[in-house]
């Protein structure tokens, strides 16, 4: 089986080649355009860049290798070709279109210096009039260094400006995306899963920003080569690392301490990044001024080789990443929380002499949680998985612009989990299972005003079980540009997940969510999305968007209440359904940039007869964003977030609950009555609406051989009291961030 996986790249190469070899002769008048867009200073690839060829009006934009292909170019004729990117001058190349064949260029682009006032956008509209992309988010990263931020920046913490994603409050960055759960989020760094990717009981993030080179966030409706979640996506890759020349970053904010080193090796790069957090303080600020003895790290590495002599148009990437988090009081009275993440991988990236893209991986992935209770009252809790993953990818770009996409990936995955719940019951699970997938998609581009994405996954799944079963996922996503400026936009496709969380609904901080295969007497998880909009672009630098969106989900595992023998299961199967409307303005002017989002939204769920809302249900939702770039270095930024209240299951009333002590402690001397909570109907009541501004100014400047970077920022400006919960114990109203100032300073050698 893993021979076969291995050589699927050759055998898609050996059949696509000889399948379309007619259609290459028709062609002979033709030629093709293969360009690699990189920084000049760095020699980074510039990701989702355009290329645009002036006299034919035509033109591609890059992929996450900076890599593009402008098929059918009239051969014989020397063409000049725009190259542009946000942030970046534009450059025009010349290129000699020869018959049949694949011209290929390099192109480094200039990064515009600190002062200048305007960033050019050239050929942005002119790109993607077709493309199939509703729901799909690129995120800038550099503009996480301009929005306001608390304590530092954090990728995931800047999805919850977008509309349709939901967080339950300034505590967590989990977020919600359209009535999902946090476990229905796919989250890839390099292509390999991140299980765990939470910093600080869940404050931050653990992917660095300074690490990262491009974010894809799919909201849903994804296409066929994404699989295993039910609601969204987030793509992330890691730099390369520094080509031309050695380099050294190093910041500093109220939290923790992180460098970057970077630099080039023979025929290829490297790059290593390590952040570990240095001080508490600011932490008391999210946990209403309670002691938080959190200690974290985080360690990435990078390497790629691309050989010309060895792998033309190729280049091998080895990947690693490995994060700590632990929770000590200090106290044997006091439980002791750990959680690590690891990952390793290896990827073989092939561009051809012809139209033909391939890539080759090998993974592995891990997360270990643990809870130990010492000589506290809490409960045990033990949770390990780990993954081994390989796959392989190919794509075909037609003379037509249609593309052919094809893939496999096989996992195999094996979990632990032991836990104990408030009644006394104890789950002590371990099990394996292993998972086949092919996908095949096709995309038809031909036409400059609609484009369609048809393709399918088929899952064996549980191949631990007897025969395992077989599931289709079939997706389609399309645009059709009514006119030049408006375009209406749909998707519609089925999901199906095989892992899962156990998390407590009336947890108001989930602190531990393990992982776990879906049991045997449970069915897969699945989903189904239908999703419509239309897209406004009147203006150049003007973009309006509406989306509309119904979900459905079946086979929820939802942790079993009702549990009180071993023997009982520990999840029980729900369903759920959400639907909504989010718009978006979005207008970049000279030095201006400012973004306008609302949301209406429903979520339910429903258990053995029960409907109720979900925690991060939110009715309304409205986010506000303002960037102005003052010039010589400075820029400003202002960010407004409202949201209407979240449920929450209200207190209804206390009765005095009897405790024993251990024998050990002459129990008949030592019975305890305290307040037991009485809980009323799950999430019936409402939290009061949620607002807040936050302001944030940037310098960058040159000192000496260095660049620095300083970042100011306020958060909760007019120190709005939002609740974020009543301790059920005690009744006492417990508020999320207050006023709270914060600094980071970056140096780059």
């Amino acid at each position: 089986m893993n021979r076969f996986i291995l050589r699927l790249p050759f055998l898609a190469v050996l059949i696509i080649t000889l399948f379309f070899t007619q259609n290459n002769l028709r062609s002979q008048q033709f030629g093709k355009l293969r360009g690699f867009v990189s920084d000049s200073l760095s020699g980074e690839v510039l990701a989702f860049g355009n290329a645009y060829i002036e006299a034919l009006k035509i033109g591609a934009y890059t992929d996450e290798n900076g890599a593009f292909l402008i098929n059918k170019i009239p051969a014989g004729k020397n063409y000049s070709v725009i190259i542009s990117y946000v942030g970046y001058e534009s450059k025009t190349v010349n290129a000699l279109i020869s018959s049949n064949k694949i011209t290929v260029i390099k192109v480094a682009l200039n990064p515009v210096g600190f002062a200048m006032q305007q960033i050019e956008k050239i050929g942005k509209k002119i790109i993607g009039k077709n493309a199939t992309d509703i729901g799909l988010e690129r995120i800038d990263v550099r503009k996480l260094e301009i929005l306001p931020k608390g304590v530092e920046a954090d990728v995931f913490r800047s999805l919850q400006f977008l509309p349709g994603v939901r967080s339950t409050g300034d505590v967590s960055a989990r977020y919600y995306v359209r009535g999902g759960a946090s476990n229905q989020n796919l989250v890839l760094l390099n292509g390999i899963t991140v299980y765990n990717p939470f910093h600080a009981l869940g404050l931050f993030s653990i992917i660095d920003p300074d690490m990262i080179n491009s974010v894809e966030f799919y909201k849903g409706g994804f296409t066929s080569e994404y699989g295993g979640r039910l609601s969204s996506v987030l793509s992330i890759v890691s730099k390369d690392g520094n080509k031309n020349n050695f380099g050294l970053k190093a910041s500093s904010s109220f939290l923790s301490a992180k460098a970057l080193v970077e630099g080039p090796v023979p025929n290829g790069s490297f790059m290593i990044t390590a952040r570990k957090n240095y001080s508490n303080y600011v932490l008391k600020k999210f946990l209403n001024d309670k002691e938080a003895p959190v200690e974290f790290y985080d360690v990435s590495y990078k390497l790629n080789y691309a050989n010309p002599d060895m792998l033309k148009n190729g280049k091998f990437v080895f990947f690693g990443f490995l994060s700590s988090d632990m929770l000590d009081e200090k106290d044997p009275l006091r439980e002791e929380f750990k959680w690590q993440n690891n990952l390793i991988g290896f990827r073989w990236i092939q561009f051809y002499d012809t139209p033909l893209f391939t890539e080759v991986g090998i993974s592995t992935s891990g997360f270990l949680g643990e809870v130990k209770p010492n000589l506290s009252n809490a409960l045990e809790r033990y949770n390990k998985i780990s993954d081994l993953t390989m796959h392989t990818d190919a794509t075909y770009i037609f003379d037509s612009k249609d593309e052919l996409a094809v893939g496999a990936n096989f996992k195999l995955i094996n979990s632990e989990l032991y836990l104990e719940n408030q009644k006394g019951a104890v789950s002590d699970v371990s099990t394996s299972s292993g998972n086949f997938s092919l996908y095949a998609k096709y995309k038809f581009l031909r036409s400059e005003n609609f484009g369609i994405d048809v393709g399918s996954r088929i899952n064996l799944t549980g191949m631990n079980k007897q025969g395992g079963s077989f599931f289709p996922e079939p997706r389609i996503s399309f645009t059709y540009r009514v006119i030049p400026e408006i375009a209406l936009k749909g998707a519609w496709g089925i999901y199906q997940q095989e892992l899962a969380t156990i998390s407590d609904e009336n947890e108001v901080i989930s602190l531990f969510e393990p992982w776990v295969i879906t049991p045997d007497y449970l069915k897969p998880s699945r989903a189904i999305h239908y999703t419509g909009g239309l897209e406004f672009n009147f203006w150049g630098n003007t973009k309006f968007t509406i989306e509309g969106y119904y979900k459905v989900l079946q086979n929820l595992p939802i942790v079993n209440d009702k549990k009180v023998f071993s023997s009982d299961p520990d999840l029980v199967a729900g369903s759920g359904e959400s639907y909504g409307w989010e718009f978006l303005y979005n207008i970049n002017y000279n030095r201006i940039s400012f973004t306008s989002s609302y949301s209406l939204s429903w979520a339910f769920t429903e258990v053995d007869d029960w409907v109720y809302y979900p925690k991060y249900d939110s009715r309304n939702s409205v986010n506000l964003s303002l960037e102005y770039n003052l010039g010589g270095g400075w820029t400003a930024s202002a960010v407004w977030i409202y949201s209407s209240g979240l449920p929450f299951t209200q207190l209804i009333g206390f009765y005095d609950k009897t405790y024993f002590g251990s024998f050990y402690d002459e129990w008949y001397l030592s019975l305890d009555e305290r307040p037991f909570s009485i809980l009323g109907d799950k999430n019936v009541g409402r939290l009061p609406d949620y607002h807040r501004l936050d302001l944030g100014v940037s310098y960058k400047f040159a000192l000496f051989a260095a660049n620095f970077s300083v970042d100011a920022s306020i958060i909760n400006v007019y120190d709005r009291n939002n609740i974020f919960y009543f301790e059920r114990d005690t009744g006492e109203r417990v508020n999320m961030l207050p006023f709270l100032p914060t600094a980071t300073i970056k140096m780059e050698l």
